[in-house]
């Protein structure tokens, strides 16, 4: 029994590998975080495997099927709407539950590929040869103290964040870390794909004279105390 852990696009749908496509043609089912958003790519590769949702909504029901599947010999694939599966998503509690059931019955095999996180690092000119991954910001709670905690760390930092708290954020960061460097990368891979960089301040001056940029997922990297 083998489940695939497959890295898609994050924009573009030719960022692609070989593996992954072969991969998806191949096995018996494959798991998305949405089914529309996965047929695109599916199609357009003309990829004819079932598919099924399985999402942070999903129920323990949903989870207990798909051991059954895995039980009667099914060979699975997860697909996250973009990037890498179980970075900052929920396909890592299955994979969690995963190896708790089936330890060494199953197969669990990575088919690397695109990632926000590293895409952006990548070509943001700040060291990357040690960095801290926060995923997204906690919206209440925490956040205050999380901010303090960036301002001390002694790393590249990097984190994903929303087009509706992006402001918001970049205001904590310039009232926690002042005039250190701030790289933003956007839209990365599509047609508006744009890096800003800067103080937190002249970021946030940038996007309020362009606030028709403000969309898409962002990815905030801050430079090393």
């Amino acid at each position: 029994m083998k489940f695939y852990v497959i890295a898609t696009p994050i924009g573009n749908l030719e960022d692609i590998t070989f593996r992954a496509i072969k991969t998806l043609k191949e096995v018996d089912l494959i798991l998305c975080e949405d089914t529309r958003v996965t047929k695109k790519l599916l199609q357009k590769y003309e990829i004819n495997t079932p598919t099924m949702s399985y999402h942070q909504h999903s129920k323990i029901s949903k989870i207990d099927k798909i051991f059954e599947m895995i039980e009667a010999g099914k060979n699975i694939a997860l697909v996250s709407d973009a990037g890498t599966p179980t970075i900052s998503d929920p396909g890592s509690f299955l994979v969690s539950e995963m190896k708790g059931k089936f330890e060494k019955e199953i197969e669990i095999i990575a088919i690397p590929g695109a990632s926000a996180l590293v895409s952006a690092l990548s070509i943001s000119g700040l060291p990357v040869d040690q960095f801290l991954f926060l995923g997204f910001l906690p919206h209440k709670k925490g956040r205050e103290t999380l901010f303090k905690e960036i301002a001390e760390t002694k790393r590249t930092i990097a984190f994903y964040e929303s087009p509706h708290r992006i402001l918001k954020t970049l205001e904590s960061l310039k009232k926690h870390i002042g005039k250190r460097k701030v790289v933003i990368a956007r839209e990365l891979t599509k047609i508006y794909e744009e890096t800003v960089s800067g103080s937190a301040e002249e970021i946030i001056e940038y996007f309020e004279k362009n606030p028709d940029k403000i969309r898409g997922e962002f990815v905030v990297m801050i430079e090393a105390f």
